[in-house]
């Protein structure tokens, strides 16, 4: 045994562990607004204690942790700490990064470990709705400023004559939309279109409804509990999935349901996440991240479902591609991309 290489991997193993445990405290952090008030300046444990009333110890050995994990800088002239700018983004703007939102996924996943773990010996599925609230919750805010950074300004413009049609006025089915971060977008974007969103989640469904009325677009935005196989509707120009077919029991059905309610020259907005066909080309951060989140919700989720899929977040473009070409579309291409997500354009 090589001991250089023990020691090599106990480091690596010392560093998931401190990230596994801070998870916690980024997402007390959250809860407290703790990363907005440090935004405001500079402080010392006693100041940062007056500023947000919280309890000074806590916040004592909070900020400290937070410095070690190099999410806060530590002044020890002045026994100050502060949030850079770009750390301020990331940390403390919902309309950045969002990063605690993506620990309350997390956390909130990690709460099922005992019917995972079961799951593993029977080969039981556990539902989306099944988990903690803080997964949906958590989904919606750490997606939504990637799709607010991307679906309107690029997704949208790389499909032939979408936007186009949307700016005319068109009709949208938005699928597995969530708390409908994305039919809101949709509809903002473009004031003569109408989208219907639809979520097999009940809550879900109900909080999108809430945050509609809210942002005053219930004349062109509704919202319908169903699945992604029994959406009502046809002739849509229009239908859009983001980051939700990999999780369906029945992705070919879904598939198949979508080639129906499209109009002849409709087209599928289809958003996976980024990964590549070959296991070996994902063992990397990213796929460290997906595998994970994978093996807690979304095998769980299709094995859940009838249909006898669990694709996965990992899935690949050519299980994907299969999928679609098994539901009679002939035409799939790769539209864009970043580097968390692939997008495809899919038509009849």
């Amino acid at each position: 045994m090589d001991q250089d290489k023990v020691t090599e991997f106990l480091g690596r193993f010392v560093t998931d562990l401190a990230a596994t445990d801070a998870a916690g405290s980024v997402v007390v952090g959250h809860r407290l607004g703790l990363y907005r008030a440090l935004a405001q300046g500079p402080a010392t444990p006693e100041q940062f204690a007056e500023r947000t009333g919280c309890h000074l110890r806590y916040l004592t050995e909070w900020l400290r942790g937070q410095a070690a994990g190099g999410y806060v800088g530590y002044d020890p002239a002045t026994g100050e700490f502060s949030l850079s700018e770009e750390q301020a983004f990331c940390l403390a703007d919902p309309n950045g990064p969002n990063v605690p939102a993506a620990f309350l996924i997390s956390l909130g996943m990690l709460r099922a470990e005992p019917r995972i773990t079961e799951a593993f010996r029977t080969g039981a599925g556990v539902g989306w709705h099944e988990h903690h609230d803080d997964v949906a919750i958590g989904c919606d805010a750490f997606f939504r400023p990637g799709y607010v950074a991307a679906l309107i300004p690029s997704w949208i413009p790389a499909l032939d004559g979408v936007d186009a049609k949307l700016t005319a006025g068109a009709r949208v089915a938005d699928l597995g939309c969530g708390l409908g971060s994305t039919s809101m977008l949709l509809a903002q974007a473009y004031p003569r279109t109408t989208v219907v969103g639809s979520d097999y989640h009940a809550e879900s469904i109900e909080l999108a409804r809430k945050r509609a009325a809210e942002a005053g677009v219930t004349d062109r935005v509704t919202f319908e509990v169903t699945t992604a196989q029994t959406f009502t509707g046809e002739n849509y120009d229009l239908v859009t999935m983001f980051d939700c077919l990999h999780d369906m029991g029945d992705p070919l059905g879904a598939a198949r349901r979508v080639r129906q309610a499209l109009a002849p020259d409709g087209t599928w907005l289809l958003v996976e996440p980024y990964a590549a066909d070959a296991v070996e080309d994902n063992l990397n951060p990213v796929g460290r991240l997906y595998y994970s989140a994978s093996t807690f919700l979304c095998v769980p989720n299709g094995l859940s479902q009838p249909g006898g899929y669990a694709l996965g977040a990992q899935a690949g473009e050519s299980a994907v591609r299969q999928v679609i070409t098994d539901a009679g579309f002939t035409r799939f291409r790769r539209a864009a991309q970043t580097p968390f997500n692939l997008v495809y354009e899919v038509r009849p």
